[in-house]
């Protein structure tokens, strides 16, 4: 028994803790905690998400109701459709319907969906909204408003200003849910029968008061009159050469003057008005329309549409000039006009001579004849600039004639006239003419062409003259400012006005001498440069501002010059029958890096170049059609410039600048070669010699066995003492061991240049040394060393087709760096190793590519230690790790042997930054862009006569 009273008891206790369950549920939990069972832990956490369930389900009920009550309201204004006795709605996104589409193309107009139609008329942008707080649709009513706006409808139309709906999410004190549930409509929004009972009260008063209105009509038009007053500038509908219909004339006239619409205007109640004196009554009455009291306000005046302009100016008048009865058009009256002021501008100035010889005009005169005929009035005009001017008689003048112009219209004279008084001329100025041909690249032909057009078009000469142009140039080109050298440069002239020079002059000419097919023209160095610091004198003098430097009158502004050339292929003509020379050229440059200023025990920068690879801070200094393999061409060229270039490193220049003279001494620096020049200019055996690096003294095999562990030894001075060697053999030694001791030194060095990497042709060279190792590994090289001519070019097709299809890739005859910059990535990695079988090959190649890819910004960066701090720290780790990767992975192609980029990459990058702090900076880009630019000129500017300009 006492089994069975405990099971009783059990199923007792669940059932009343199932009841207290559901009425704490219906009860929303009001029962006092006194009055509470005593419940378990799974039961009370049951009954906690029950709850929290029902309150979900209860405020997705409550979102759906309130958006459902959203759609029965209208999105502009705010009314419910069930009150709206039109019963229609419009979606507030979709296109405008065919009604309202019509009306719009009778105006010209051109918007197509309603969201446009809104934030134009009721200035509300719909295209934000969402639909959980704002309808979606609008009333017949605003429907009905904008219709009104569009067509010529009566302007008393009840329109709610400032009754626009402002919408918010949905809470628990929300006025739409409210409003649907009590049936209460918005408090300041008037319902329809009261609308309706409103327009029938207005109509009543309308019928009792309409004599008065009469009244008022014709006194408000006759002050309307008064207050515009233009009966002497406006033509009355009298003039009109053709008797057209009442209702024509009256269509064609302005509502205020009556007269014929001149510079017609349209208010948003569709009413024409001439613009003069739709402003003028504004102005005087307030702000609506004179006609029919609508709000309106100066900034909602409109042009009418261009059909009714066109009709407008196609009305023929008659000219209301005493003894003038011809017939001109409307559009064409004010030129009509200017010819009679022409005329009567010439009576004004006829005199009445009584007897004698009839008096000339002004204007006809001598020179003499009008300083006479003027005299009293020049010293009156005299006295008065000395008293209120002073003394400025120009201007007083120039004033007087630009108020004359003004006062009979002639205002583009006039503007003409301000221009030249303020200083900028009626046209363009000579260097903006001068940019913009040099930036579209035209000849001076095509320029003159233009030029030409524009002037017999316009009848203004917008663009200045060549001569102009030639003038201008010559201040932005070398020879223009003054300066001097102390003490002066040796076998240099002192004349400094020294422009564009022939490169070969000088040069002595014999029967006996190499002869020297080319073309050369180049600057004088020295008036290269100081035109280069005349360019720069705001960058200077803000610098010293900046370090408060700008009472500085010390020493020498040190200035660091780095050095460019290069050779340029294939700049061969489109057409042409000039002199024959090659189709190869050689362009030098420079670039001012940085000025110094030795301040107490520091030198402080003042000038720094932030992009030193810009073909637009890179100066073009001498160019030649050349082949740059060429070496006596080359010598005797760029041998001036450097004897210039030596002269002015023992001497002072002194220029004038910012007011205060001040001295300047010069760093050259010769960075901007790639390795071909390089071996050219400091005398060195070419590319493919056993001695590997023009920084030092190592050969390929010691190189290639040795990868990192180099240092730089070359200089120019060693170059020069090597080639004496090479040249007397002071030891009588074989070929062998005298090129041994000379390391390579073959001639005699004639530019110097500072050892170091050219950051744009080292990415190059990798780029190109990458590009054969995919190719060996498609073709399993590591396995199989012996390859055939046949295969390989097999492999470099397969590889140059997958790179067109996954990257893009177009193959190339030669590297450049574009094709260099895409194809060192990791995702080419990952598309060649879906050519490549082993998975093994695959983790050698992208540990490859990833190491590169860390030691690239080191040597391409202009400052890697701001730049790349990091990648500067771990470069030794990663260029060792690169070359022990080269000697084991791959070691069929490196072993014995190495490029020439891959040697200076891996062993001399950390020693030439911490030297120079940079490699990329001192790169040759600069100078390849001028390259670039030369050849679209060279391609555009095609010579069409024997003359060579």
């Amino acid at each position: 028994p006492s089994v069975d009273n405990q099971i009783a008891n059990k199923e007792k206790a669940e059932k009343e803790a199932s009841l207290d369950k559901g009425t704490l549920v219906q009860m929303d939990v009001a029962v006092p905690m006194a009055e509470k069972p005593l419940l378990a832990d799974t039961d009370l956490n049951r009954n906690k998400q029950a709850l929290e369930k029902d309150a979900d389900n209860l405020k997705i009920q409550e979102n759906a109701a309130h958006q459902a009550n959203l759609q029965q309201l209208c999105r502009i204004c705010g009314v419910s459709f069930k009150t709206d006795r039109y019963k229609r709605s419009y979606p507030v996104h979709g296109p405008v319907d065919c009604e309202t589409q019509g009306l719009l193309r009778k105006k010209e107009k051109r918007a197509t969906s309603w969201p446009d139609l809104i934030a134009k008329i009721f200035k509300i942008d719909v295209r934000g909204d969402i639909d959980t707080i704002h309808p979606t649709r609008f009333c017949h009513n605003c429907w009905s408003i904008i219709h009104r706006k569009f067509s010529n409808a009566p302007c008393e139309v009840y329109f709610p200003r400032n009754s626009t709906m402002e919408w918010k999410s949905h809470s628990s004190n929300c006025t739409v849910c409210y409003t649907a549930r009590r049936g209460v409509k918005r408090k300041n929004q008037p319902s329809n029968l009261q609308l309706g009972k409103r327009l029938k009260i207005i109509a009543e008063r309308a019928r009792k008061t309409k004599g008065v209105k009469k009244q008022v009509q014709v006194n408000n038009k006759n002050l309307m009159k008064k207050i515009a007053n233009c009966k002497k500038i406006h033509l009355s509908t009298k003039l009109l050469a053709v008797d057209y219909p009442a209702d024509f004339v009256k269509s064609i006239s302005c509502q205020v003057c009556e007269h014929i619409l001149a510079d017609p205007v349209e208010t948003t109640c569709s009413h024409l008005f001439c613009r003069t004196c739709i402003l003028k009554c504004i102005k005087v009455m307030g702000s609506y329309c004179p006609i029919c009291r609508y709000p309106c306000f100066p900034t909602d005046l409109v042009s009418p549409v261009k059909s009714f302009l066109n009709i407008l100016n196609s009305l023929a008048v008659r000219c209301p000039v005493k003894e003038c009865d011809e017939e001109v058009l409307l559009g064409k009256y004010c030129h009509h006009l200017s010819s009679h002021k022409e005329v009567k501008r010439k009576e004004i100035y006829m005199h009445v001579n009584k007897g004698g010889r009839p008096r000339q005009h002004l204007l006809s005169l001598t020179r003499r004849a009008q300083k006479h005929r003027l005299r009293e009035l020049k010293l009156q005009v005299k006295a008065f600039a000395e008293k209120e001017e002073g003394g400025d008689i120009k201007a007083v003048c120039l004033t007087l004639f630009l108020l004359a112009l003004r006062a009979r219209n002639e205002h583009r004279q006039a503007d003409e006239l301000e221009a030249i008084m303020q200083g900028k001329g009626s046209g363009l100025h000579p260097a903006v003419c001068l940019a913009i041909r040099v930036n579209t690249f035209l000849s001076c032909s095509q320029y003159h062409k233009m030029y030409r057009t524009v002037k017999a078009i316009t009848g203004r000469q917008i663009f200045q003259p060549l001569h102009a142009l030639r003038t201008a140039e010559k201040a932005l080109l070398p020879g223009y400012h003054p300066f001097e050298w102390k003490p002066p440069l040796k076998n240099v002239s002192t004349n400094t006005e020294v422009g564009i020079i022939d490169g070969l002059s000088g040069l002595p000419h014999s029967v006996d001498d190499y002869p020297v097919d080319t073309i050369a023209k180049r600057f004088r160095y020295d008036a290269a440069l100081v035109s280069a610091l005349m360019d720069m004198e705001e960058d200077i003098l803000e610098g010293m501002k900046a370090q408060e430097l700008d009472d500085y009158l010390n020493g020498p502004f040190t200035v660091v010059v780095k050095e460019s050339c290069d050779g340029m292929g294939d700049v061969s003509e489109k057409h042409g029958s000039g002199p024959v020379v090659p189709e190869k050229a050689v362009r030098f440059s420079f670039t001012l890096m940085n000025i110094t200023i030795a301040h107490g025990n520091e030198n402080v920068r003042i000038f720094e170049e932030v992009k030193p690879n810009s073909e637009l801070c890179c100066k073009p200094l001498c160019l030649m059609l050349a082949d740059e393999s060429d070496h006596e061409t080359l010598t005797a060229i760029l041998s001036p410039l450097i004897a210039e270039r030596e002269t002015m490193k023992s001497s002072i220049l002194l220029l004038e600048m910012g007011g205060i003279l001040r001295t300047f001494k010069f760093i050259f620096r010769g960075t901007g070669y790639d390795e071909k020049l390089v071996r050219e200019v400091e005398g060195l055996e070419a590319s493919g010699s056993t001695y590997i690096c023009t920084l030092c003294d190592a050969t390929r095999l010691e190189a290639s066995q040795n990868l990192v562990l180099h240092s730089i030894t070359r200089s120019h001075a060693e170059n020069l003492e090597r080639y004496e060697v090479w040249r007397s053999n002071p030891y009588n030694e074989s070929v062998d061991e005298l090129r041994d001791r000379v390391k390579g030194v073959s001639a005699k060095p004639f530019i110097e240049t500072v050892p170091s990497i050219d950051a744009l042709h080292c990415d190059i060279g990798n780029a190109a040394e990458f590009y054969k190792i995919f190719q060996f590994e498609i073709g399993e090289v590591y396995n199989n060393p012996d390859i055939s001519k046949e295969e390989r070019k097999r492999w470099q097709s397969t590889l140059d087709k997958h790179l067109r299809k996954k990257m893009n890739l177009k193959p190339i005859m030669r590297m450049n760096g574009n094709f260099a910059r895409k194809l060192m990535t990791k995702e080419t990695v990952e598309a060649v190793c879906e050519l490549i079988k082993c998975e093994e090959r695959h983790d050698a190649l992208r540990e490859l590519m990833d190491l590169y890819l860390k030691m690239k910004p080191v040597w391409r960066s202009s400052c890697p230690g701001k730049e790349c701090p990091e990648l500067l720290c771990q470069y030794s780790f990663n260029s060792q790790r690169f070359a022990e990767l080269l000697s084991t992975k791959f070691k069929y192609r490196y072993e014995g042997k190495i490029t020439n980029y891959f040697h200076k990459t891996l062993a001399h990058v950390p020693e030439i930054i911490e030297r120079d702090g940079s490699i990329g900076a001192w790169a040759s880009e600069g100078n390849e862009s001028g390259n670039k630019l030369f050849r679209r000129f060279r391609k555009m500017n095609a010579r069409q006569s024997k003359c060579y300009e």
